[in-house]
């Protein structure tokens, strides 16, 4: 049985679009929030040595994000109102689709049973807020590619995609708060 809620909102996409920054400022305004899962775990299996990184077992890390996300999806179900999540679970068959590595059947299983609103915000690539650090080792190119590979997952998992424009923080988060109809109820 599938676990949906229409007040679970995605933002996805690829990596240094500013998905994290417009969160964080929708979450200032009072709408609830998760937290990516890949940025905590890098920094939680480089401090305890672990491997389950992207650059040393992608299979290992898709796992970690995929018990990360169901686990944000459960806690959610506890917050009030619109819920946004800073990616979902399909993100991590995207992830090993960008990585050429097969989907378990547990994984998509997973995809099918934690639903979110079927409107999914995408951030496109955006080459002048790009940029790298310690936990974000990909290129451009490679944000690119991941951009158009959670754009195919998530329109085979039947949602609908919608592009945040380039803009200013301010700008997308009344985006956001428009296409959720709380225009009016929220002030950055």
């Amino acid at each position: 049985m599938a676990q949906s809620t229409t007040r679970f909102h995605v933002v996805t996409g690829g990596p240094g679009s500013g998905k994290s920054t417009l969160l964080g400022a929708l979450a200032g305004a009072g709408l609830s929030r998760t937290v990516e899962a890949g940025r905590a775990i890098i920094r939680d299996q480089v401090a305890i040595g672990g491997p389950a990184l992207p650059w040393r077992d992608p299979a290992a890390f898709a796992e970690q994000m995929l018990a990360w996300d169901m686990r944000s999806h459960h806690m959610a179900q506890d917050l009030p109102g619109p819920v946004l999540f800073d990616r979902g679970v399909p993100d991590v068959l995207g992830y090993l689709d960008l990585c050429g590595l097969p989907v378990p059947a547990h994984m998509e299983a997973a995809a099918c049973r934690f639903r979110y609103h079927p409107q999914v915000f995408i951030a496109p690539p955006w080459r002048e807020i790009f940029h790298q650090d310690t936990e974000r080792r990909q290129d451009f190119a490679e944000a690119c590619r991941t951009y158009e590979a959670m754009a195919r997952v998530y329109a085979r998992l039947g949602y609908r995609l919608v592009e945040l424009p380039r803009a200013s923080v301010e700008e997308r988060a009344r985006f956001v708060r428009a296409h959720l109809g709380l225009a009016s109820q929220l002030v950055l």
